[in-house]
């Protein structure tokens, strides 16, 4: 294993630990935004989203570079089915979402869908970026001169 390629293994490791634990916090967030008083039930319901991705998480980033065929956020982005479980189950109405919105993300009703990594907690912008920063690096040394 190249050293980028140990970097990214490290990173992702680390990466996908944080994104796991701040789903439960995240899903709390987005109830909340609806219903203060389902701010829990978004938390357990986030600690399942989190049970359930880990896992897809830590396969991913866990797999070589060039088998990496999604992210890591299109992966997390996934965690919305359960807090729009709580909303629907608690009969919040939907949000108007333009087109863009319904293409993409045709089961989030609400808008809850994160779109940048710090959009599901500040504290993974930075470890976000990094990893695919290092990412980048290792497909470019990799593939450096290939056509």
């Amino acid at each position: 294993m190249t050293e980028e390629e140990q970097a990214l293994a490290e990173h992702g490791a680390a990466l996908a630990e944080a994104i796991v634990a701040a789903l439960p916090g995240w899903s709390g967030r987005a109830v909340a935004r609806f219903r203060p008083d389902l701010a829990d039930a978004g938390e357990v319901a986030g600690r399942e989203a989190a049970a359930e991705l880990g896992p897809r998480l830590r396969a991913l980033l866990a797999a070589d570079v060039d088998e990496q065929r999604a992210n890591p956020l299109a992966v997390a982005r996934a965690a919305v089915a359960w807090p729009t479980a709580v909303l629907r189950e608690a009969g919040v109405a939907p949000v108007p979402r333009d087109d863009h919105e319904r293409t993409h993300f045709p089961d989030d009703d609400y808008g809850l869908t994160p779109m940048t990594f710090a959009e599901l907690d500040p504290s993974l912008h930075e470890p976000g970026i990094l990893w695919g920063a290092i990412k980048a690096r290792t497909h470019l040394l990799r593939h450096r001169g290939r056509s």
